[in-house]
């Protein structure tokens, strides 16, 4: 019996990524077109990359939605890490469920309800605290880092639990100290879920509209607000060169992330 070119599930496959993939397909190659409509096909040109470069507004938010991500993500693994530590390797104490169920609720809770408590507790921080700065950089990054951190979190524990613990307690026993264990055999180890994990809050920073759109203040627009905004007054073609950048941005990241992540495979364990 011959086997079948094409069952229903590679078909399936297929479509699912063709959905996926050709819409981006589109919008890089439009980025290169020289008419102002982007349905319309008139020519090759770079035009709307130059003007897209030199428009201030998206710029700056660019710029915002970058450093943000950046802190974000960064605050994110490292709080992230800590919970997903104590969820894998502490056994049961008082409070965990309660604690369990905090870290969970981002993962659930709808953005708006997130987005509508974090101005609540911001205006009333401000009210309250005089050395509180108002609605700005810092209050998305705080916002960002902290919705992001479930999904770290969740990463890390997973990475723990998958991991055999005998080399760490061999360690243990030649006497290094838990200090010296954790930076030298467990942290190298978490290497791949870190980056994972960094890269998730990243993305997902830099792709928030609704949160930032109740927390940012009125000099701390992101990205995706301003596009949001722009895109009511219909499309222009330097969104299409804008969603490339981020394409090929994304692309660099990912292949970064896979080569770091070989090594970190490939890496013996130090010694103590």
């Amino acid at each position: 019996m011959k086997p079948q070119r094409f069952s229903p599930a590679g078909v399936a496959l297929i479509l699912g990524l063709a959905f996926l993939y050709l819409p981006l397909a589109v919008v890089i190659g439009y980025s290169f077109n020289a008419s102002k409509l982007v349905t319309v096909w008139t020519g090759f040109s770079t035009r709307w990359y130059g003007e897209l470069l030199a428009d201030s507004q998206l710029m700056a938010a660019a710029r915002n939605s970058l450093v943000v991500a950046l802190v974000s993500a960064t605050l994110a693994v490292v709080l992230g890490t800590a919970a997903g530590i104590v969820f894998a390797r502490f056994g049961k104490f008082r409070g965990r469920t309660a604690l369990a169920g905090m870290i969970a609720a981002p993962l659930v809770l709808p953005d708006v309800i997130a987005g509508i408590s974090l101005l609540l507790l911001f205006v009333a921080a401000e009210q309250t605290f005089a050395w509180m700065p108002g609605r700005g950089l810092f209050t998305v990054i705080i916002a960002h880092a902290g919705f992001t951190m479930a999904y770290v979190a969740v990463i890390v524990q997973a990475r723990l639990k998958g991991m055999e613990r005998e080399i760490e307690e061999a360690a243990a026993d030649l006497g290094a100290r838990p200090g010296a264990v954790f930076l030298h055999i467990t942290l190298p180890m978490l290497k791949p879920a870190l980056i994972a994990g960094w890269l998730l809050a990243f993305v997902l920073s830099l792709d928030d509209l609704v949160i930032a759109s109740f927390v940012a203040g009125p000099q701390s627009t992101t990205l995706p607000m301003v596009v949001f905004s722009s895109i009511r007054l219909g499309v222009s073609p330097k969104i299409n060169a804008l969603a490339t950048l981020i394409i090929v941005g994304t692309l660099v990241l990912l292949a970064a992330a896979a080569w770091i992540g070989r090594g970190a495979l490939k890496m013996k364990t130090p010694r103590l």
